[in-house]
């Protein structure tokens, strides 16, 4: 009898006792979201660890900028560029009465070139002057530096004091297009380019005062005016084939 007793109160015990889930089931919906509100609880208090002195190689938040080093390739050439082998070298063989087609002056390359003087006592102006000239010519441009130390500006030799740029091809056909069409016209009371540039050779130099004349530097983000020297190194042998190729490529020489 207590044998089956015993049995009886077992069985009753096992009867009360809730059946576990098996392997496969599906778990009831509070329990499920029990457990997911203490998975981000936990999420939450490991960020705030790792916040404040955790893992130093945790990624940062705002993902830094990159910048574009890659050119873009052009499907059809600059616009000057078209003109002067449609239009200008066939010009320039009938007025310069040259025999050959190889002979008729063409630019080589066009050197853009900041000085900043005043890097040697502010060297942030020197960063500001590389993006506005990249922003000009669309290149990047190249910091240069004092080949020798001069005291009296109190100049030390191989600091930085300027950047350059060097455009060939394309880049300087658009360069040369843009300074033309748009820039030089935005220069107060202007009056024309004086023709004394030249350098005997056929290469002209231009003096330009104020960068602001360029629509690409926007003249609400620059602090002090900064002036630039560009010159246009040509084929011609002489100054009068290197001033009839700028007139005709559209250079607006002072009469």
């Amino acid at each position: 009898m207590a044998e089956e007793k015993e049995k009886a109160e077992k069985a009753e015990k096992a009867a009360e006792k809730p059946a576990k889930p098996a392997a496969g089931a599906a778990k009831p919906a509070a329990v499920a979201a029990g457990e997911a509100g203490a998975t981000e609880a936990k999420k939450d208090k490991s960020a705030k660890a790792g916040g404040k002195g955790g893992r130093k190689d945790a990624p940062k938040a705002a993902a830094k900028t990159e910048l574009a080093t890659e050119k873009v390739k052009r499907a059809t050439p600059a616009r000057l560029r078209t003109v002067y082998e449609s239009e200008v070298r066939t010009k320039l063989i009938t007025e310069l009465k040259l025999r050959n087609v190889m002979e008729a002056p063409r630019m080589t390359k066009i050197t853009v070139n900041m000085g900043l003087g005043e890097a040697i006592t502010n060297p942030k102006i020197l960063d500001s002057g590389v993006e506005d000239l990249a922003a000009i010519t669309g290149q990047k441009p190249v910091v240069t530096k004092s080949a020798k130390a001069i005291a009296a500006f109190k100049l030390k030799g191989g600091q930085k004091i300027g950047a350059m740029v060097t455009l060939r091809r394309d880049g300087m056909y658009e360069f040369l297009d843009r300074l033309i069409t748009f820039a030089l016209p935005r220069v107060r009371d202007f009056k024309g380019v004086s023709p004394k540039g030249f350098d005997g050779r056929g290469n002209f130099t231009l003096g330009i005062r104020e960068g602001s004349i360029f629509p690409e530097t926007g003249a609400d983000k620059l602090e002090k005016p900064k002036g630039m020297n560009i010159t246009i190194t040509t084929s011609a042998r002489t100054d009068e084939q290197g001033r009839a190729l700028l007139r005709h490529l559209g250079m607006p020489f002072r009469s």
